[in-house]
């Protein structure tokens, strides 16, 4: 995103505690060949990155800390349409 979130769902993202990601990286120029390099090394199957050095995992306690993301609660379970595939999704 390159301006700040829609006012149509700033109240949705500060209700379920997400405004705060929404703005996250706001300023930051990300390095196109850093995230190329990760999206090659990126198992879709096993959700790890295949680095030099071995696997990594990226787990939900792990964009809890990063993030600051609160993971307790109820769970929500959506189906998910997009350009690569269907799936459902569980957002804690």
């Amino acid at each position: 995103m390159y301006g700040p979130p829609s006012p149509l769902i700033e109240n949705y993202l500060r209700e379920t505690g997400f405004w705060h990601v929404a703005t996250i990286g706001r300023g930051y120029k990300l390095d196109p060949k850093l995230i190329s390099a990760l999206i090659k090394r990126w198992n879709p199957e096993t959700h790890t990155f295949h680095l030099p050095c071995g696997e990594c995992t990226i787990t939900l306690e792990d964009v809890q800390l990063q993030l600051g993301l609160p993971v307790d609660g109820f769970t929500l379970t959506a189906f998910v349409q997009s350009a690569i595939g269907e799936s459902y999704a569980t957002i804690f």
